[in-house]
This record gives C-alpha cells, sequence and structure tokens, in this order.
C-alpha cells in the first residue's frame, strides 16, 4: 500500500505513540527529524555539484564526501538528542556537548561511492542509532550487537531522493518532495520477495572468494541450465543502499564478501556503521542477513570500524548461503583427494634430490 499524503514526522508521531518511555521517544523522534534535515541539504550539494554544473577535477568526490560528513558531524554537535557519534572511518566516538544528559548515539557512513556521481551515478548514506547506555565520552565503545539499535535508515541519492528507515516495526520508505522538502510515505511495509532473482555481487576479485561463495554465484551463473534451474539477474552498482534496495523490492540475495589471502584488505562492509543497520532494515522487511556463519547482528564488535562479509536477502537465499558454508566446514564440498592415486614417489621432489 502506498500513500501520497503520510509525512515522516506524522509517520514518526504515529509509530512512536505509546511508547513506554514517551521523553526518549520523543528525543528520537526529534533527532530522525533532524535526520532528514540533513539528508536535504546532502541532496541538495549533489544536485549542485552535478556533472556539467561546473568544473570538476579528479578530487570533487572527495570533496562531496567530506561536506556531507561535516553535515552529518554538525548535527550531532548541535542536538539536544545526540550524546555522542562516530563517523565511518575515523575510528572513534565523538562526544558531544550534550553527552552529560545522556541521549542516543549516531554511527553513519556520510556518502558511501561518492566517486559515482561524478560520472551521474548512484550514492547513499547509512545510519544506525543507538541508545546511550552510560556516560559517553571521545573513543569510548559502542553498544555490542546490532539489535540494540533504536532506528536504522539508509538514503539513495539519485533520480530522487529515497530514505528508507526502521524502528523494529517494519521497513518504510519515504521519498523527498523537491517542492515542499517533507519526506512523504511511498513504500509502506516493504517485504523482501522469497523468490526474487536478484544477485548483487562485484565480481572482479572473483579469485578471492572463500569457496562457499563462489560456489553459490558460479551455481547462480549457471542458471536454468544449473542446479538451481532458473535465472539471475546479476547487478552491481558499488553504491551499498542501492544494491540492497534493489534486493529489497526484486528478492534475491547481495553479496559483499570478504577476500581471502595473506596481506589482503579484508573488505566486506564496516559492521556497525553499514553491515548492521543495512541488516535490520532486511530483517524487518522479512529478509534474513548473515555473514555466513552468523547472523549480522549477532556478530559483536571488535574495533569500531571492523569489517564484516554480508549476505542479505530472501531468507532462502541467505539459507541456502549458511548451508554452503556448513558444507565446507565440515569438508562436503571439497575436491576428493586419493592416496591411492597422488603423485608416485619417483616422480615427486624429494625422490629427484
Amino acid at each position: 500500500m502506498q500513500s501520497t499524503h503520510v509525512t515522516l514526522d506524522n509517520f514518526l508521531a504515529g509509530e512512536l505513540q505509546g511508547k513506554r518511555d514517551a521523553t526518549a521517544a520523543g528525543s528520537l523522534r526529534i533527532l530522525l527529524g533532524e535526520i532528514a534535515q540533513a539528508v536535504r541539504l546532502i541532496a541538495s550539494m549533489i544536485e549542485q555539484a552535478a556533472p556539467g554544473r561546473g568544473a570538476h577535477d579528479g578530487g570533487a568526490h572527495a570533496t562531496l564526501d567530506g561536506a556531507a560528513r561535516e553535515v552529518l558531524a554538525a548535527l550531532c554537535e548541535r542536538s539536544a538528542c545526540v550524546a555522542g557519534y562516530a563517523a565511518a572511518g575515523t575510528g572513534a566516538v565523538r562526544a558531544t556537548a550534550a553527552a552529560a544528559r545522556g541521549g542516543y548515539l549516531l554511527a553513519f557512513d556520510a556518502l558511501d561511492s561518492a566517486a559515482q556521481l561524478m560520472e551521474n551515478g548512484l550514492a547513499g548514506s547509512i545510519f544506525s542509532v543507538r541508545e546511550a547506555l552510560g556516560p559517553v565520552m571521545d573513543g569510548c565503545a559502542l553498544p555490542g550487537e546490532g539489535h540494540v539499535q533504536c532506528a536504522a535508515g539508509y538514503v539513495i541519492y539519485g533520480a530522487s531522493t529515497l530514505l528508507v528507515l526502521t524502528l523494529g516495526r517494519g521497513t518504510h520508505g519515504f521519498t523527498l518532495e523537491r517542492e515542499s522538502g517533507a519526506f512523504v510515505l511511498t513504500h509502506r511495509a516493504i517485504r523482501v520477495p522469497e523468490e526474487g532473482g536478484e544477485l548483487s555481487v562485484d565480481g572482479a576479485r572473483e579469485c578471492r572468494w572463500a569457496p562457499p561463495v563462489l560456489r553459490y554465484v558460479r551455481e547462480c551463473r549457471e542458471g536454468s541450465m544449473g542446479v538451481r534451474e532458473r535465472n539471475f539477474s546479476q547487478r552491481f552498482s558499488g553504491c551499498a543502499p542501492a544494491d540492497v534496495h534493489r534486493v529489497l523490492m526484486r528478492g534475491g540475495v547481495g553479496i559483499v564478501p570478504c577476500e581471502q589471502g595473506e596481506g589482503q584488505r579484508a573488505d566486506g562492509l564496516r559492521l556497525v556503521h553499514v553491515a548492521q543497520p543495512l541488516a535490520w532494515i532486511v530483517e524487518q522487511a522479512g529478509g534474513a542477513a548473515s555473514t555466513g556463519v552468523e547472523r549480522v547482528l549477532d556478530v559483536r564488535r571488535c574495533a569500531i570500524d571492523d569489517y564484516v562479509p554480508a549476505m542479505l536477502g530472501s531468507k532462502s537465499e541467505v539459507g541456502r548461503l549458511e548451508r554452503y558454508h556448513r558444507e565446507y566446514e565440515r569438508g562436503v564440498d571439497r575436491p576428493f583427494v586419493s592416496p591411492l592415486f597422488n603423485e608416485r614417489s619417483l616422480f615427486r621432489p624429494e625422490a629427484c634430490a
């Protein structure tokens, strides 16, 4: 069901009504309204910096990324509801002037895939709101597992600006009306299709994927001629919110694997800033989110910028990926090696010495 009459503020008022702690609910409503204001400002900045509207050099996307981070940081610094915040890549929590009063902690990735904006591509923002459970100081830890989140959302900046949000009771989408500046409910109670055929994965570094991921992707690519007996559409934009949103709308799975190999960057998604908020949004839409071996929301953080592999989408597809990981650990799908037909001793290196 879609609505062109319910604004984000109206929705929050109804969704938070009757909460046990009216003060906390009121603060959360104010904070989410402030985040919406920041998103409007970032969307305006992106529009003004669009290709063809002025000179751009190779560092223009970095300037936009930094500007978006400053917008969200400024929101946190002046908000009476934010006790501390953690921007992706900074490696620490920063306390605000309101830290002594308590409130909420905001973790965010201000502008994912900012570089794509220079080619008129998609970019997005991701945020996670958690309750401050104790005194907040610079460098303090965020609460552990992702299920302690109070709200989570992502934004896609493109032909329209779309804000997708969960408060723990379903996943809902709001589109920015440029004329009025209001976010209007356009996607009520999003549900992930169970039989979707979307596969979102970056195949550029396939050689370093874990064997269970490689097995799954190869089966999907075989389509109706393989064991899956149906065709999949493989697409990857490089913008995490956009890729997850496509899976939410069409079903299937989005995979961001960690790379194998000594000395390689872990890759995957940042646990606190990206993986856990996206995981909660997907789960609230009836989907699943896993690292392959455990639920993303159950992963405990070691460092604030830790990366984890992430598989988000339809329950059946994520469940299959988890099964492939279990089978790999048991050795079920490993190549069979027979000691009877190994290299003869005459040809082994030690025999030639």
